[in-house]
């Protein structure tokens, strides 16, 4: 019977060694490494010949999303598992296009996180069937990178002009970003777009 090499990374330790345990405990699983961060992920998988790396979204350094770009760009047949509690439909359609073969939420029974992990390794695709649903209730992300870019900063509570000057962009082009955010969300400031955008994954 051949083994199949995992890789978990979470920045939150008890989840990490949890999953980890768990996993273990599989006759054709064996978890040869854990990362707390996206950095570690990525060098982990490299190093330890992972076949598959079950990935948090939301971590220091590099977020999940990134790693998973970063190990599948790599070309060393490693398949990305995002594994998350944010079962943001907007998340489900970047996991895809950063290249990851499965997205899973974390409250997925043991029994049925092995099988999408076999299934992954096998070359299949494994999705949550209710964030599936959800995404296509949502749709596409309606913001540009640019529209993005300004509502991450706008949610800290930054003016106009200090975001314009960390973007290297004019105060009214931000305003300007700022206010069509606001319209594709249906939102009525950018306090509030930014919260839609954040609920949504599409940040």
């Amino acid at each position: 019977m051949s083994v199949i090499r995992v890789l978990v990374a979470d920045d939150q330790a008890l989840v990490r060694a949890g999953l980890a345990a768990l996993l273990d405990l599989e006759p054709d699983l064996t978890v040869v490494a854990q990362a707390a961060d996206g950095h570690g992920a990525v060098a982990l998988a490299a190093q330890e010949g992972v076949d598959v790396a079950l990935l948090d979204i939301e971590m220091p350094g590099l977020t999940g999303l990134e790693a998973t770009e970063q190990i599948v760009a790599a070309g060393r047949g490693t398949r990305c598992l995002i594994v998350t509690t944010f079962d943001r439909p907007g998340y489900l359609r970047r996991a895809f296009d950063a290249g990851a073969s499965g997205f899973v939420v974390k409250d997925t029974p043991a029994p049925e996180l092995a099988e999408a992990i076999r299934r992954v390794h096998a070359g299949l695709r494994v999705v949550d069937p209710a964030l599936a649903e959800k995404s296509l209730l949502a749709g596409p992300n309606p913001l540009t990178a640019r529209e993005r870019d300004v509502l991450r900063k706008a949610a800290g509570g930054a003016p106009a002009g200090q975001i314009a000057r960390a973007l290297h962009l004019s105060a009214g082009t931000v305003r300007n970003h700022l206010s069509s955010a606001i319209g594709k969300t249906g939102t009525a400031n950018r306090t509030e777009a930014a919260t839609v955008a954040a609920r949504n994954g599409w940040l």
